[in-house]
């Protein structure tokens, strides 16, 4: 690679107010090239999804990114799908009703779309999964070369030894499709996982908001309207004076990997019962005797730890510098 040569990602989406957030943000890096969206349920129904992403590279004036639409149910055809509309508005970005976009999506799948560019561009393609893992998950079972040809699977999911946000075991985007985000670890792709246990250290606060309404940025003027729905949220659910960053950090994660450590080791996703969702990490200090389900499994990295003051910075002055 060449020393400047920005590098390429995909964003995997459910727009979603953190969504928005981290693909302005994404658009506003010099270190990499958005070479497609492609959109999943999760804060929102599929067919939203993909007419929010739609609509948000129009705003930014992004229309030569290719939107692919995801899948409409779960890797298992399951129907009976968690919308977090309450978190993010039943329009998925802050009920703002925003006219609905010109654009199309294109006629691949998002999983068809995802195999391709990683067979184009093999090694050199980095997905960042800010939603349920079932796009990623039809790519690997689509191609049995796509783990070994994309360049790594940073996402945003799981809630490692700290608990869940849908339920005291699961987060929310791994409790949307279990089965998935269980491929998906142990599919041997290079897998890094930031979870809630980092990305609640990343707090976007009522003083920072401020700080944005009051800047000239195109992004960060339009954040600032559809925020209100969002901070209400998490003042209601957690007593916070602010919004936890969960896709910007995942994002940045991607763009910087030197502002998480992490550590690596089998992840497997509990896929059925009272913690179904659940994610855990064997981290290798004892060998067991018996030979079970974690035996012989590829492993994936987790992130541990956060630099959260230059993950907020970074997402400030990209939003105000529009």
């Amino acid at each position: 690679m060449a020393v400047n040569e920005p590098k390429k990602i995909i964003i995997d989406t459910d727009p979603g107010i953190d969504d928005a957030m981290a693909i302005f943000v994404a658009l506003k890096s010099p270190e990499v090239e958005v070479i497609g969206l492609t959109t999943i349920y999760g804060n929102v129904y599929t067919t939203l999804a993909t007419r929010n992403a739609l609509h948000l590279l129009e705003f930014a004036g992004r229309t030569d990114i290719p939107v692919a639409e995801g899948s409409h149910v779960t890797i298992t055809q399951g129907t009976k799908l968690r919308i977090a509309d309450f978190v993010h508005g039943t329009d998925g970005l802050g009920n703002q009703n925003f006219p609905p976009p010109n654009g199309k999506p294109i006629e691949q799948s998002a999983a068809a779309f995802l195999v391709e560019q990683a067979n184009l561009y093999p090694g050199k393609v980095t997905v960042v999964a800010l939603g349920p893992l079932t796009n990623i998950a039809l790519a690997i079972k689509l191609d049995p070369a796509f783990a070994k040809n994309i360049g790594q699977i940073v996402l945003l999911g799981g809630a490692f030894a700290v608990n869940g946000n849908v339920n005291p075991a699961a987060e929310a985007n791994i409790f949307g499709d279990p089965d998935a985000a269980d491929m998906v670890f142990t599919s041997g792709a290079d897998v890094l996982a930031v979870g809630l246990n980092v990305t609640h250290q990343v707090v976007l606060t009522d003083a920072d908001r401020d700080k944005l309404t009051k800047s000239n940025g195109k992004f960060a003027q339009y954040l600032c309207k559809i925020l209100d729905v969002y901070f209400s949220y998490h003042h209601d659910a957690y007593s916070t004076k602010g919004v936890y960053l969960h896709d910007p950090t995942a994002l940045l994660a991607a763009v910087n990997p030197s502002l998480l450590t992490y550590t690596e080791g089998v992840v497997r996703v509990q896929t059925s019962g009272i913690t179904r969702g659940l994610t855990i990490l064997y981290n290798k200090q004892k060998r067991f005797g018996e030979v079970t389900e974690w035996c012989d499994k590829p492993t994936a990295k987790v992130a541990v730890t956060v630099d959260a003051p230059t993950v907020v910075n970074l997402v400030m002055e990209r939003l105000m510098d529009s």
